[in-house]
C-alpha cells in the first residue's frame, strides 16, 4: 500500500514538473518578445533621435544666417542639441544592454523551441 501512495505521488510530482516547464518556457517565450519589441523601438528611438539632432544642425545654422541674431533662440537651440546627445547616449547604452540580455536567453529560448510546449490555449507553440 505504501508503494502505491509512493507512486502516485511520484507520478503527481512529475505532472507538476512538466507543468512547471511548460509555465516557464512560456515565459521566457514572452519575455523574449517583449525584448525584442523594446529593442525595436528603442532602435527606432535611436533612429528618430539622430534625424532630430541633424535637423537641429540644420536650424542652428540657418538661425546664425538670419540678418538679426536671435540669441535666445540660439541658446534654446544649443540646450536642445545637448539634450538630444545625451538622450542618443541613453539610447545606446539601453541597445547594448538589451542585447546583452538577449544573448543571454538565448539558450532558453532555443531549448524551448526544441521542446515545443503548447499553450494551454491549445494553439501551437511560436
Amino acid at each position: 500500500m505504501l508503494f502505491v501512495f509512493i507512486g502516485i505521488g511520484a507520478v503527481l510530482a512529475l505532472v507538476a514538473a512538466v507543468v512547471a516547464l511548460g509555465a516557464y518556457l512560456r515565459y521566457r517565450r514572452a519575455r523574449i518578445g517583449l525584448q525584442d519589441r523594446l529593442a525595436s523601438e528603442v532602435e527606432s528611438l535611436s533612429r528618430r533621435t539622430g534625424e532630430l539632432e541633424r535637423g537641429l544642425t540644420a536650424l542652428q545654422e540657418r538661425s546664425a544666417q538670419l540678418p538679426i541674431s536671435i540669441a535666445g533662440l540660439q541658446q534654446n537651440l544649443s540646450t536642445l542639441q545637448v539634450l538630444t546627445g545625451a538622450l542618443a547616449g541613453s539610447l545606446v547604452q539601453a541597445q547594448k544592454v538589451l542585447s546583452y540580455s538577449a544573448l543571454k536567453t538565448l539558450s532558453a529560448s532555443h531549448l524551448g523551441r526544441l521542446l515545443r510546449v503548447p499553450d494551454r490555449s491549445g494553439g501551437s507553440p511560436s
